[in-house]
């Protein structure tokens, strides 16, 4: 196994930028392969092509000699990642080498709807779903119902998959949710047609990952939202249905677990969330909006407003440790330029006790921010190009954010395009 994996993942709530370190380091890169999650999140990145957000294209499809691929452990709409493509195509970017997992599995119609249904009918308890289906699709794939791309090819196999999913979901579709029920004809035409769509790019993207690693091939895997969605160690149940850690990528990307060497948290120099649940650095009112506006902090998928705060110290340093980060990759820093003095959350008290320690849910949501302040720099940085020419209160920051994290920051951003990102060797 003489090739080498970097894993880009996120510190926090998600929204880090990671697509934008992704589409950077995607120039040194053989293959970039997505490893977990579906269209239920953005990257956001920006290039000489233009603005894209891409919601199902790994995000090395800007490359033309980078593989790009779809690993089994992700969400596949196909209708969202057709669209995407052709999107491509037709702002005049090259032609993208895509390849997906045979193994992958899809995201049928009914997920979506029942996404929506179960949001609403929740109502204020909801979870703040972006109503991608993505909740219902995991919960058939371990519930055994879920239909994997290789099915698509196999018109009995997939009508007789589709119909045993069917008889429970409508009787849940006429009784909870007083709906008609569906049949499974429309849906099997349309899978199928979406199937052949597809069909060019799919493969065992396992043995092709295995394959570039015995030639030496540099692998580059990304992940969607951050530590903090994980299913099991993040703020259950305010996280998202897929493993959003680097160790997971071993299995949603089908590649050695040994052959991950490096991985990059990404983390803001603030803090921001989209969706529900406990945020202890969160602002409010016109600071929060002065915030959000500065740094454009509206959802990559649905154009949300996303929470803002301040750089939460004890969350980083939690989501870094999950991640198992041999680095960090520090964006957005320009954004608060703005700023006299800048607030860090350097703990949190719980019930008149202090803690470092990141907590369980219930016991987050009664934490308040403990913060130091540093002093600010402002001054327009986005066009300073090396790290060292930072002003000296810029510098002391990330200095300070480092030694709260307890891992290096190693690149430092200071604006929203790939090549506004400085590597910093101090």
């Amino acid at each position: 196994m003489k090739g080498t994996v970097t894993a880009v993942v996120g510190a926090n709530w998600g929204d880090e930028g990671k697509g934008k370190v992704t589409d950077r380091m995607g120039a040194a890169a053989d293959a970039v392969i997505r490893f977990q999650g579906g269209n239920n999140a953005g990257h956001t990145i920006i290039n000489e092509y233009g603005k894209f957000v891409l919601h199902m294209l790994p995000s090395g499809v800007f490359h033309e000699h980078v593989v790009n691929v779809l690993g089994p452990g992700v969400a596949l709409n196909m209708s969202g990642l057709i669209h995407e493509y052709n999107q491509l195509m037709s702002r005049n970017v090259p032609k993208p080498q895509l390849r997906i997992s045979d193994r992958c599995q899809v995201v049928v119609p009914y997920h979506i709807l029942f996404d929506e249904l179960e949001e609403e009918r929740l109502g204020s308890r909801q979870f703040g779903s972006t109503k991608s289906g993505i909740a219902p699709f995991y919960a058939d794939k371990y519930a055994k119902l879920g239909i994997q791309v290789a099915d698509l090819y196999d018109q009995d196999r997939l009508s007789a998959k589709l119909n045993h999913a069917l008889e429970a979901k409508n009787t849940l579709l006429e009784h909870l949710y007083g709906r008609s029920a569906m049949a499974s004809d429309q849906l099997v035409e349309q899978l199928m047609q979406e199937g052949e769509i597809i069909r060019p790019f799919v493969c065992d993207t396992t043995v092709l990952m295995h394959t570039m690693l015995r030639e030496g091939k540099s692998l580059l895997v990304e992940g969607q939202l951050g530590s903090l969605r994980d299913p099991d160690h993040g703020i259950y149940p305010y996280s998202t249905s897929s493993s959003t850690l680097a160790g997971f990528a071993a299995v949603g990307a089908g590649i050695p677990p040994y052959a991950i060497g490096r991985i990059i948290a990404v983390a803001k120099a603030y803090s921001s969330c989209v969706g529900a649940g406990p945020f202890v650095t969160e602002l409010h009112g016109a600071e929060a909006d002065e915030l959000r506006n500065r740094g454009g902090e509206f959802g990559a998928k649905t154009g949300r407003p996303r929470r803002t705060g301040w750089f939460d110290a004890v969350a980083t340093r939690y989501g870094c440790m999950l991640q198992g980060a041999t680095e960090v990759a520090l964006s957005m820093l320009d954004v608060l330029s703005y700023l006299d003095r800048i607030p860090v959350c350097t703990a949190y008290e719980i019930d008149g006790v202090r803690t470092e320690q990141f907590p369980t849910t219930g016991l987050l949501e009664r934490a308040v921010p403990v913060y130091e302040w540093l002093p600010g720099w402002k001054c327009d940085i986005t066009g300073i190009e090396i790290y060292d020419e930072l002003p000296e209160e810029a510098k002391q920051y990330v200095r300070y954010l480092e030694r709260q994290i307890g891992v290096p920051i190693r690149a430092v951003s200071n604006g929203p395009r790939r090549e506004q990102y400085m590597e910093r060797t101090e």
